[in-house]
């Protein structure tokens, strides 16, 4: 009996023993993961992705994981050229492109990378006054990136982007800038109801002008409509004209001598067409009071 409990715990131990073994020397490395194999401490390149098998105590590997990733940079107190003191924090995407060197060349990427973050952090606001760094974020991220990928292409690793999460001016340099945007807004309040009226006086004249115009467009058409109309009834009337004779004419000059006589006026003016139109009818009356002296 104790011998088949000992021959199950050596079975055991050799399962184990060879599971570490196996462990040790079989290695799977991922698609987004490579291994730097030191062996007897010299480093004989990367391995992966797949299956990579190592030699039990003389190879060594150090996981390297090639997605990107980011550091976040605390708030750090800058001093701009105009010497106003502002915090700034913000974070840095970076990536390993070389495994080999991310592991060779340093010890602590995240350490060194937050030093250098901030030394070039304060290098950069250094140069640039405050109402630029308050106003050109995005060309500070891409001076910053540059920077930063100089100092980190020595290491392996690539800074894809810089981004400024927060930018916090001292408090009364806030207050300035609440009173400046409030100043600003009145003056655009003050051009945009200035404006309004500017056009609306404009609309008022236009409307007017057509009014006028549309007026004396219409009177023009009514004089001439009322030109045309006397210029009909002159037509007529010198048409009527033309058809009446002499005794016509004699006849409507005595209905009116008729009508004058039945007036009050005692004094009356004749035209001298009157005499010559009244000429035959008097030969008319001599002639008839002949007639009837005759009978």
């Amino acid at each position: 009996m104790p011998s088949i409990i000992t021959f199950l715990t050596y079975g055991i131990a050799i399962i184990i023993a060879g599971m570490i073994v196996i462990g040790s020397v079989v290695k799977i490395v991922r698609e987004y993961q490579r291994l730097v194999v030191f062996r007897f401490g010299r480093s004989i390149g990367r391995r992966g992705p797949g299956i990579v098998l190592l030699i039990p105590i003389v190879d060594k590997a150090v996981w390297v994981d090639l997605r990107e990733m980011f550091l976040e940079i605390p708030s750090q107190t800058c001093i701009t050229r105009d010497n106003a003191p502002i915090n700034i924090d913000f974070l840095i995407y970076w990536k390993v492109v070389d495994p080999e060197h991310s592991v060779i060349q340093v010890a602590d990427f995240g350490g060194a990378a937050r030093g250098i973050a901030t030394t070039t952090l304060r290098a950069v606001i250094g140069d640039i006054p405050l109402d630029d760094v308050l106003a050109r974020r995005e060309q500070i991220n891409q001076v910053l990136r540059a920077k930063l990928d100089e100092v980190t292409e020595r290491w392996g690793v690539k800074v894809t982007t810089v981004e400024i999460r927060e930018i916090l001016p001292p408090k009364d340099v806030l207050d300035a800038m609440t009173r400046q945007m409030s100043a600003e807004r009145t003056r655009r309040a003050v051009v945009t109801e200035a404006d309004g009226k500017k056009q609306a006086t404009i609309t008022v004249a236009e409307g007017d002008k057509q009014s006028a115009i549309l007026r004396a467009e219409g009177d023009r058409q009514a004089a001439v409509l009322r030109a045309e109309g006397f210029a009909l009834a002159l037509e007529k009337i010198f048409a009527v004209a033309k058809t009446v004779d002499s005794k016509t004419m004699a006849l409507q000059y005595l209905e009116a001598l008729k009508s004058l006589g039945q007036g009050a006026a005692t004094k009356f003016i004749f035209p001298m067409e009157f005499t010559k139109l009244l000429a035959p009818l008097a030969e008319m009356t001599e002639k008839g009071f002949k007639e009837t002296k005759e009978t």
